[in-house]
């Protein structure tokens, strides 16, 4: 019980925490140069793990799928299926969780070590509001950046189940593509890439407030990294099942 309390509290603490980001996000001064700095580095550092991820996944979906839809005659739906499956889940899930990962840890261990060396006291000093500049930044990057990501990685998806598709049956780019968008409207892509800017945030506010707050020298480094992609996972899978229903209550259409 005592784990679950300290969960609960956790939970709370991250709330306040990043409410307080939003807060402060509208407020001058406004660090531009810095936060287009993050974004490069979230961004563009990501793209090869979520493009090899994304391409893997789609050859190994693929494979999957055919050995089931030839049984059936129905290998003309895989492309069909694979583009609706990275669109409205696979897609936006994985690539949230891996950045999670990668982002999310780094940020963590970053922040933690810049309180052991007491860094972020010295921005004070400056007369710097090192909220503002380190953790408003931050997760306004990952917001914005990660609903990009998730459309690299679909794209990559797609890429890689074609590239399967190819090998195995020697079908065309293009009547690949036919198959795949067939049947993809806006409902089946907007609102999934979308709701990946929550996940940013998500994992934006947990990994920053792990690393911000730690006072635990040298040691918080390692506890910071860890407790930042452990809760971030859990609460971006715990809401995307919440954004789930909500796409479906909002676009009825998705769900049939």
């Amino acid at each position: 019980m005592t784990r679950i309390w300290q969960l609960f509290e956790s939970i709370g603490k991250v709330t306040l925490f990043g409410l307080k980001a939003v807060r402060d996000a509208f407020r001058p001064p406004f660090e531009f140069e810095y936060f287009l700095k993050q974004v490069r580095e979230i961004g563009w550092n990501s793209l090869s793990l979520i493009f090899a991820s994304g391409f893997a996944l789609g050859i190994v979906m693929t494979l999957h799928t055919r050995s089931t839809l030839v049984q059936f005659g129905a290998e003309a739906e895989i492309p069909n299926l694979q583009s609706m499956s990275f669109f409205n889940e696979i897609g936006p899930l994985v690539a949230a969780l891996l950045v999670a990962g990668r982002v999310g840890a780094g940020i963590g261990a970053e922040f933690a070590n810049m309180r052991a060396t007491e860094q972020i006291d010295a921005i004070e000093t400056l007369s710097i509001n090192s909220f503002k500049f380190l953790v408003v930044t931050r997760i306004a990057a990952c917001v914005l950046i990660l609903p990009m990501l998730t459309l690299f990685m679909d794209f990559a998806g797609i890429a890689g189940g074609f590239a399967s598709e190819h090998v195995l049956s020697n079908l065309s780019w293009r009547l690949y593509l036919d198959r795949a968008f067939a049947n993809v409207a806006l409902a089946n892509f907007v609102p999934p890439t979308l709701k990946t800017a929550v996940f940013g945030f998500i994992i934006g506010t947990v990994s920053c407030y792990f690393g911000y707050t730690t006072n635990e020298g040298s040691d918080g480094v390692r506890r910071a990294s860890t407790n930042s992609v452990v809760l971030s996972s859990m609460l971006i899978i715990v809401s995307d099942v919440v954004l789930v229903k909500c796409i479906f209550f909002f676009f009825p259409d998705q769900a049939i």
